[in-house]
């Protein structure tokens, strides 16, 4: 849904809150006293308004003694047991903590849960909480004093209505009512994940989901309202006593709406974790770059122009940093001195970088020059069908289950990535063991439809020695096989080839075609002008899927791709494969390709 003009003040940016070694997960407001927000760097940062102080607020208390990233949080107004209010917390270390901010210590250390801590909230002097391990949990004075099986998938969030009810959102796609430990409503409609949820007063209460929208509900399971405006997951909901609402997505931005309608969409410089209310109205967003943001549409309270001037600053750097230009990040491009490098072969084209965009140039054999072509843009479908973790664009965003309950994890790849660094980055931000480093490679090179990648040879293993360590394997240490306790790797169900990274195929081939320009005696399997100009034309046939049942193949289509299948070496063949395979599934391709793949007995053989 695009923004509407309606009756509604922007919002701008009030001030920075800095001090988060990672990024901001969680916040809290907490009534008047002041904002606790929790983060992946183990901390919970409590900010206390400080009129003197130039953005308005202080962190003033910092709560140290989850062992894991932090993320839900709830507030205990003050009382004779915390005269200054008290803080839950919620942990992947399966803690919940309670803190007394008078003294800044944990005064109680709830164990049971078996998976992530996902929700805590209060029900009177009562404690809940929701948990990856599918339950919700009642704490009383210390103590466990109830548990039950909410759901069949993990629970993503729980909070309490103003009649008493709970209500649990879930990775099962559903949200359940609870009258003590009845489910007295199940609430059906989202197509994935229910990741959070709010009281929307008057009117019943709000969920935002993975499947990018957000939903109105009354409690006897009608939608009032769904709002659907991100490009990404929605991480979180909340609602605010004019009316409005604010939701924080992975697409990076905070969204604010008004009776259905976004009225105002606020970038940020990465993944929007939470997005809460003031009282006053003002925002506080969580952002993935560590840094917590207030936002306001009173005029009065708006930060100075160099504020503002540096966050657009923050903004567009980040924007450069993650744009793409024909496949590659901008950033990735070389800069202009490369045109100082003579080209090889009439027509050679070269892509540098000026300023933030990716221009083209053809070398001109005659004139010895690089002849301008003009602008390189990446078409305006890539963002979207680019996947996002965390604020940034992938190739690849694989699900990985590894079993035993645990959630489901996500693992980023580029085609361009070495996956054995890609592993091995991926298990130490996980906490898994390094033994399980060729099963994620094999993994990731299975699932991106890659044969075979080099790696980095100088990697020696520090308990075998090798270039690469294969679980199972006799260790040097230990003397024993290694036992993973992987159940769903490589893949758990069947891969199916039905799309494509163009983009990332036809930059492996330039990029491989170019290895080969250079190399004398390899110069003769080289893709010639005419031919790249073929082979983007067959691209185009596979990509343009508004004409898949009437777009048709030339026998000379089919024949450069088994040109390049025979001829280019083993370990580069992989991106032309991967057309194949593409073309195989469409309707004309198919027909062509029997032509040159048939047996004595007429079956169709697969390259």
């Amino acid at each position: 849904m695009a923004d509407m003009e309606v009756d509604f003040r922007q919002y701008e940016l009030r001030c920075e809150l800095r001090g988060h070694d990672d990024d901001v997960r969680g916040i809290c407001v907490c009534d008047s006293a002041g904002i606790t927000t929790s983060s992946r760097d183990r901390t919970v940062r409590f900010w206390t308004p400080d009129p003197s102080a130039k953005h308005n607020y202080t962190s003033s208390k910092i709560l140290l003694g989850h062992t894991s990233f932090v993320g839900p949080l709830t507030w205990i107004s003050p009382n004779d047991e915390f005269p200054e209010g008290g803080i839950v917390s919620g942990g992947m270390d399966t803690l919940v903590l309670v803190w007394n901010l008078s003294t800044g210590e944990v005064v109680q250390t709830l164990r049971g849960h078996q998976l992530q801590v996902t929700g805590v909230v209060l029900d009177n002097e009562d404690i809940i909480s929701s948990s990856v391990d599918c339950t919700l949990k009642r704490w009383r004075k210390g103590q466990a004093v109830e548990s039950w099986e909410a759901h069949k998938s993990p629970v993503q969030a729980v909070i309490k209505l103003p009649s008493g009810e709970l209500v649990s959102g879930s990775s099962d796609t559903t949200i359940k009512l609870w009258r003590g430990k009845t489910c007295s409503h199940t609430f059906v409609g989202h197509t994935d994940t229910v990741r959070s949820l709010a009281v929307m007063h008057g009117l019943g209460f709000l969920s935002a989901s993975h499947d990018g929208s957000i939903r109105l509900w009354e409690l006897t399971g009608e939608v009032l309202m769904e709002m659907v405006g991100h490009t990404s997951i929605v991480y979180s909901v909340d609602s605010h006593s004019s009316g409005l609402i604010i939701s924080g997505s992975e697409d990076r931005s905070a969204k604010i709406w008004k009776d259905g309608i976004c009225v105002q969409s606020i970038e940020h410089p990465g993944c929007v974790w939470d997005a809460k209310f003031l009282e006053n109205g003002d925002i506080v967003t969580a952002c993935s770059d560590g840094v917590v943001r207030l936002w306001t549409s009173n005029q009065d309270r708006v930060a100075d122009k160099t504020e503002l001037e540096s966050y657009m600053s923050q903004l567009s750097q980040y924007k450069i940093s993650r744009k793409r230009v024909g496949g590659l990040k901008l950033e990735e491009l070389p800069g202009l001195d490369a045109l100082q490098t003579p080209g090889t072969t009439d027509g050679q084209t070269k892509v540098v970088r000026e300023g933030d965009s990716g221009v083209a140039y053809s070398w001109n054999l005659r004139e010895h020059t690089w002849d301008k072509i003009g602008e390189v843009v990446d078409g305006p479908d890539d963002a979207v069908k680019s996947p996002i973790l965390d604020g940034v664009q992938y190739d690849f965003v694989f699900d990985v289950d590894i079993g035993d309950g645990e959630p489901i994890r996500k693992l980023p790849y580029n085609r361009s990535d070495n996956p054995y660094d890609t592993a091995d980055k991926w298990l130490l931000k996980e906490n898994l063991p390094l033994s399980y480093r060729q099963q994620i490679v094999e993994f990731i090179l299975q699932n991106a439809g890659q044969k075979s990648n080099p790696f980095d040879p100088s990697f020696r293993d520090p308990y075998t020695g090798a270039s690469s360590y294969v679980p199972g394997g006799t260790s040097n240490i230990s003397g024993g096989p290694a036992k993973p306790n992987f159940k769903h790797i490589p893949k758990k169900g069947m891969l199916a080839f039905d799309g494509a990274q163009f983009d990332g195929i036809v930059k492996k081939i330039t990029e491989f075609n170019s290895a080969l320009l250079s190399d004398e005696d390899k110069k003769h399997i080289c893709l010639s002008e005419l031919e790249v100009l073929r082979l983007g034309a067959i691209i185009k046939v596979l990509k343009d899927t508004s004409h898949y049942h009437t777009s048709k193949f030339a026998d000379v289509d089919i024949a450069l791709l088994l040109k390049l299948l025979h001829s280019w070496p083993p370990t580069m063949i992989f991106p032309v494969i991967d057309i194949l395979r593409m073309t195989v599934l469409h309707p004309d391709g198919a027909k062509v390709l029997q032509k040159h793949f048939k047996d004595d007995n007429g079956t169709v053989i697969c390259p």
